[in-house]
């Protein structure tokens, strides 16, 4: 997937315990070496405005045009970030996102659309955010949103590989992205 994702950096972050070596944004990584991973100090602590600093810390080292492939709480703290300063990021893809109910931050993060191109990819069967919720997030951000059918959390245990599908949304959203000219700040 060369070519246009080539003159992107590409940041990935992973959600609550990290992603291990099977799940599919390590996999990315692997297939990828350019992608960058978010490290987050306390994998086990989602706490939003923590692991949203380290999104903006992260984004701050580089200020080349970015495109940010989140998976799970990585998809909140990812809003949140670009929410409050969409600079330089051309595009989110957000799979799998936590919701927000769940962990009490859905005050926090934003209400109008997403300043960014941005697709949300979820499962039918997620036991951490129903479907409907997921679209109705989805809809809220004035993301594109793509039911991926019975794939769990899409994670290692839903047994992915190197998960093409997603690949061939990750290019769709940069093929949207390239045509974004990222804001300056």
């Amino acid at each position: 997937m060369p070519g246009k994702l080539s003159q992107l950096r590409v940041l990935v972050a992973p959600g609550l315990h990290n992603s291990g070596p099977e799940h599919w944004q390590s996999r990315w990584q692997r297939l990828y070496p350019a992608f960058e991973r978010i490290e987050q100090d306390d994998w086990s602590d989602p706490i939003l405005p923590i692991w949203s600093a380290r999104v903006d810390e992260v984004r701050q080292r580089d200020r080349r045009p970015t495109l940010i492939v989140a998976h799970s709480f990585g998809c909140l703290a990812s809003v949140h970030s670009v929410a409050r300063d969409p600079a330089n990021i051309v595009g989110l893809l957000l799979v799998a996102p936590a919701d927000p109910e769940k962990f009490g931050v859905a005050e926090l993060l934003p209400r109008p659309p997403l300043p960014v191109p941005s697709t949300m990819i979820a499962s039918t069967n997620d036991p951490w955010m129903p479907l409907e919720r997921a679209r109705q997030w989805a809809e809220r951000w004035d993301s594109d949103f793509v039911d991926a059918g019975p794939l769990g959390h899409i994670n290692a245990e839903s047994g992915l590989g190197d998960w093409l599908p997603g690949q061939r949304q990750l290019q769709l959203l940069v093929d949207r992205a390239h045509n974004v000219k990222p804001m300056q700040y």
